[in-house]
């Protein structure tokens, strides 16, 4: 590809996205590879990628600190905290289901997710963090299991 090509097609993804995106959508219909933009296609790809085990890492956090709260804080407990659990159970439910090959990452940030899910719940509760423990008092299977919730 010459680099004048490359230059006019980093220029409309740098000044107009959306523009960029119809034009790649309508080049890919209709087989036009040469004219497609790669360099950015792939970045965008990454980034989707990226977006959905942050997406994935983050309902697992949130899913976490209620877990954390229910178990820590019985007294508090709410309907609203029971609300979230469930939300957020759903959403990887969601995420897993549109994207399968995903099914195992809870399981693999399961522990550094959790360590973001205790500093979170200490802030929010007041509690110590040493109040939690160390590593995940949860599998993962009753993190996701819609009936469990820590007593």
């Amino acid at each position: 590809m010459n680099t004048d090509l490359e230059s006019r097609q980093s220029d409309v993804y740098e000044a107009d996205y959306f523009q960029w995106i119809e034009s790649t959508i309508q080049k890919l219909k209709h087989h036009d590879y040469s004219s497609v933009d790669w360099k950015n296609v792939i970045e965008e790809l990454e980034g989707m990628a990226r977006r959905e085990r942050q997406r994935l890492r983050s309902n697992l956090i949130v899913l976490l600190v209620h877990l954390l709260k229910w178990h820590h804080q019985p007294n508090r407990r709410s309907g609203s905290w029971k609300g979230s659990i469930v939300e957020h159970r759903q959403r990887i439910e969601d995420i897993i289901e549109d994207s399968p090959s995903l099914n195992a990452y809870p399981s693999a940030v399961l522990e550094k997710c959790y360590r973001n899910a205790v500093a979170q719940a200490a802030a929010e509760t007041g509690l110590s963090p040493e109040t939690f423990p160390q590593a995940c008092p949860y599998s993962i299977s009753e993190v996701l299991d819609t009936k469990f919730l820590p007593e």
